[in-house]
C-alpha cells in the first residue's frame, strides 16, 4: 500500500475508532457496577445529536470561543497522525516526535483553557486555573517518562522508538518499568478520568475538563468532546504502543496491516478493561491531593531515566 494511503487511512481510523474506545470502556464500567449501560457505539450517536443540534452562544462571546472547538478538534486530529497507529515507516514519521507530540497537547489545552475564560463565568474560569495547574505539573513527568525511552534507543522519534525495540530481543528493563507507570498516572491526568477527574459528572467541588466546556452546545460541544475521546485515544495507542509494541507493522504488506489490527485491537480492549476497573475500584482523589500524585509519576519517570543510567548503559 502506498505509504501517504496509509498514512491517511491510519489517522482515519484513529480518529473514528476513539469513540468506540470510549464507548468500550464506559459499557464495561457499567458492567462492573452491575448496570444495563449504553452499547460502546453510543458516543456515535451522542455526537450525532450533537451535530444536528443549533449552536446558541453567550452574547459576550469573542471569537475565540467560537474557534476553539475547531482548533483543539483539529490539534488533536494532528496528534493522531504523528503517533504510529498499525504501521511504522510512514511519510509522517518525520513528524512524529514527542516533543511535536507534547506541543500539540500544549497548543490544544492553551486553547481550551482561554475559551473557559472567554465567557466570563466562574465555573469557566475554575476549570481553566485547575485544567492548567495539572498540565504544568503533569508535562514533566510525560517528558521524563518518554525521555528514558528516547535514551535507550537514542531517537525521540516516535516511529523510530517503535522501531528499535520491535528489533531488539526481548528484555525487561527497569527503566521501562518506571516510565510506563509514571506515564499510566499522566494519562490519568491528562485525560481527566478517575482518580483525578470525573467526566461522568457535573460536581462544582471537583469537575476540571466539563467545567471548561459548559458553555458549549450543537457541533461545538460535539467537537470538544470528540476531542476528548481523542486524547484518551492517544494516550492509550502510546501505552500499548511504546511499551508493548509487538504487532506493530514493519512494512506496508496487506498481511502485516491486518496483523497489526488484529494486536492492536486486542492491547486496547484489554487496556480500556483495565481502565474501567481502575475507575470501578478507586475513588475520586480530593483536588489538592492531586499534585501529590503527579509528583509521584515525577519520580517515577525520574527513576526510570536513573534505573537507565546507572543499570542499563554499558
Amino acid at each position: 500500500m502506498n505509504g501517504w494511503l496509509l498514512a491517511i487511512v491510519q489517522t482515519g481510523v484513529f480518529i473514528a475508532a476513539a469513540p468506540l474506545f470510549s464507548g468500550w470502556v464506559k459499557w464495561v464500567k457499567c458492567k462492573l457496577q452491575n448496570r444495563r449501560g449504553a452499547p460502546p457505539w453510543q458516543p456515535y450517536r451522542d455526537l450525532n445529536k450533537l451535530f444536528g443540534k443549533e449552536i446558541v452562544l453567550a452574547r459576550n462571546a469573542s471569537p475565540i470561543f467560537r474557534i476553539a472547538p475547531y482548533i483543539v478538534f483539529s490539534v488533536t486530529a494532528v496528534a493522531c497522525s504523528v503517533v504510529p497507529l498499525l504501521a511504522v515507516g510512514l511519510p509522517t514519521s518525520a513528524l512524529a516526535d514527542v516533543i511535536v507530540l507534547v506541543g500539540l497537547f500544549a497548543l490544544g489545552r492553551f486553547f481550551l483553557s482561554l475559551a473557559g475564560m472567554d465567557i466570563g463565568t466562574a465555573f469557566g474560569g475554575m476549570g481553566s486555573s485547575r485544567e492548567v495547574t495539572i498540565s504544568s505539573l503533569a508535562e514533566p513527568a510525560m517528558l521524563l517518562a518518554v525521555f528514558t525511552l528516547a535514551m535507550s534507543v537514542s531517537s525521540t522519534n516516535l516511529s523510530s522508538m517503535i522501531s528499535t525495540l520491535l528489533q531488539r530481543p526481548f528484555h525487561l528493563y527497569p527503566s521501562f518499568i518506571f516510565a510506563a507507570m509514571g506515564l499510566v498516572l499522566v494519562a490519568l491526568a491528562e485525560t481527566g478520568r478517575i482518580p483525578v477527574d470525573n467526566p461522568a459528572t457535573h460536581l462544582e467541588l471537583t469537575m476540571i475538563h466539563e467545567a471548561m466546556i459548559l458553555e458549549y452546545c450543537g457541533r461545538h460541544l460535539a467537537l470538544m468532546e470528540w476531542g476528548a475521546m481523542l486524547k484518551l485515544m492517544l494516550y492509550a495507542v502510546l501505552l500499548v504502543n511504546l511499551f508493548l509494541p509487538w504487532g506493530v507493522a514493519l512494512t506496508f504488506a496487506p498481511a502485516a496491516l491486518l496483523f497489526a489490527t488484529l494486536i492492536l485491537t486486542v492491547k486496547l480492549l484489554l487496556l480500556g478493561l483495565a481502565l474501567a476497573i481502575a475507575e470501578t475500584g478507586l475513588a475520586k482523589m480530593r483536588l489538592f491531593r492531586v499534585p501529590q500524585l503527579l509528583g509521584l509519576a515525577f519520580i517515577l519517570s525520574l527513576l526510570g531515566m536513573l534505573s537507565h543510567i546507572i543499570l542499563e548503559v554499558r
